[in-house]
């Protein structure tokens, strides 16, 4: 797992991606901190690794990276960890636009 605190490059993500699922990489992203966790086996050990870092759970949410796509199908918004009622998030996806945006 790595910690991303400023950009990186299509290669690095498809490095990371072929050497874990073949097409795309998990990752998890704090929306306030602006930063994000990649390349683990699920989104709740990246979702785990921020908390510790002191995110606070409203901020994060998990997607996937298919770094060979471009546009609108480059990210999911598709992770278990997204399912919030009580933040109004009742998918796995992530329903808030502004939020989705954000991410």
């Amino acid at each position: 797992m790595k910690l991303i605190e400023k950009p990186i490059s299509k290669k690095d993500v498809k490095e990371m991606a072929v050497k874990s699922f073949g097409s795309f990489v998990k990752a998890v992203v704090d929306i306030k901190k602006e930063i994000m966790a990649v390349d683990a086996p699920l989104h709740a050990d990246e979702e785990a690794h921020l908390l510790s870092l002191g995110s606070q759970q409203e901020n994060i949410w998990g997607i996937n990276i298919y770094p060979d796509f471009h546009g609108p199908d480059f990210v999911e918004f598709d992770s278990m960890i997204n399912l919030r009622p009580q933040q109004k998030n009742i998918s796995r996806g992530i329903d808030n636009p502004r939020i989705r945006q954000s991410v």
